[in-house]
C-alpha cells in the first residue's frame, strides 16, 4: 500500500512542477539555510545530525529547483560570524563540508545529471586547508558544467563580499593613474564575488525557521526588484510545498508586466492554484 501511495505522490509532485515550469521561472533564488540547531533540538537529535539533515533537505531543494528550470541557486551554508559558535560546532560543520563535498565528488549524480557547476564563495583562506583541497577538486570536477549553478556560500559575509569588491574597484582604478576617475556603483557590483562567477541577478531570497533578517548574506544583490521571503519551517523540514506560494507569486508579479491583450499560457495554471491557497 506504501508502495502505492509513493507512486501517487511521485506523480502528484511531477505534475505540480509540470504546472510551476510552464510560467516565468525565477533565475535566480538564494536561501538562508536557517534553522538547523533549533531543527535537532525539536526533534532530540545532536546538533551536528541537525545540519546533516540540513544537507539532505538542500540536495531535495536543489533538484526541485533545477526541475522548474531556475539556473542558479546561491545557499548560506557557513556564515564569517560562524567561526564564533564553539570549536566542537565549528569542526563538525568543516567536517560536514569536507565529507559531502568528496561526496558530490565521487558519487556527483545530482551535478552531473543537471549539468551544475560548483562555485564556492567567500573567504575561503579561513577554511582549513584539507577542505580547501576538496573544495577546488569539486569546483575542478564540474567547471564544464553549463546548465545550471550552486553557489556555496562559505564562510560569506556580505559586508566583506563588498568591502572587498571596493578594495578590488580602488586597485583597478590606482592603476589607471587618471586622477579624474571616479568608481561607480557598476565597478563595485562588477567586482562582487557573485558577479566574479557570472551569477544572474537575485530573483528570490528565501530564509526558513521564521526568522526575519537577512543576516549579512546578499545585501548588495537583494536590490527593489529581489522578492524575499520567510518561512516559518526549520531548514532540514522544506520541502516542495514550501515553495509552491512563492513560485506562484514571482508569476503573478510577472504577469502583472504583461503587455496587451495575450493571456499567458500559464495563467490558467495559476488560477488553479489559486483556487488551492
Amino acid at each position: 500500500m506504501s508502495g502505492l501511495w509513493n507512486w501517487f505522490y511521485s506523480k502528484g509532485e511531477d505534475t505540480l512542477l509540470e504546472i510551476l515550469s510552464s510560467g516565468p521561472v525565477p533565475q535566480h533564488i538564494g536561501f538562508v539555510m536557517d534553522g538547523n540547531r533549533r531543527y535537532a533540538r525539536r526533534n532530540h537529535k545532536e546538533v551536528k545530525q541537525g545540519h546533516v539533515d540540513g544537507y539532505a533537505a538542500l540536495r531535495g531543494i536543489l533538484e526541485i529547483c533545477m526541475r522548474l528550470g531556475v539556473r542558479c541557486v546561491s545557499v548560506y551554508a557557513f556564515a564569517l560570524d560562524n567561526f564564533k559558535r564553539s570549536p566542537d560546532e565549528v569542526d563538525a560543520l568543516m567536517n560536514l563540508a569536507e565529507t559531502k563535498l568528496l561526496e558530490l565528488c565521487e558519487h556527483g549524480e545530482l551535478l552531473e545529471k543537471h549539468g551544475i557547476r560548483l562555485n564556492v564563495i567567500g573567504k575561503r583562506s579561513l577554511l582549513p586547508l584539507s577542505v580547501q583541497t576538496v573544495v577546488k577538486k569539486a569546483e575542478d570536477l564540474t567547471k564544464n558544467n553549463d546548465k545550471a549553478v550552486l553557489n556555496l556560500c562559505m564562510p560569506y559575509g556580505s559586508q566583506d563580499e563588498m568591502v572587498t569588491s571596493v578594495q578590488t574597484s580602488v586597485r583597478e582604478a590606482l592603476t589607471l593613474n587618471d586622477p579624474d576617475f571616479v568608481i561607480t556603483e557598476e565597478d563595485i557590483d562588477r567586482n562582487l564575488m557573485m558577479s566574479l562567477v557570472n551569477s544572474p541577478p537575485l530573483d528570490i531570497l528565501i530564509r526558513t525557521s521564521g526568522v526575519k533578517r537577512l543576516s549579512d548574506y546578499l545585501l548588495w544583490e537583494c536590490s527593489e526588484n529581489t522578492q524575499i521571503q520567510f518561512l516559518s519551517c526549520y531548514w532540514p523540514d522544506i520541502g516542495l510545498w514550501d515553495l509552491i506560494p512563492i513560485i506562484l507569486e514571482y508569476q503573478r508579479k510577472a504577469t502583472m508586466f504583461h503587455v496587451g491583450d495575450v493571456v499567458p499560457p500559464f495563467s490558467y495554471s495559476i488560477s488553479i492554484w489559486q483556487h488551492l491557497f
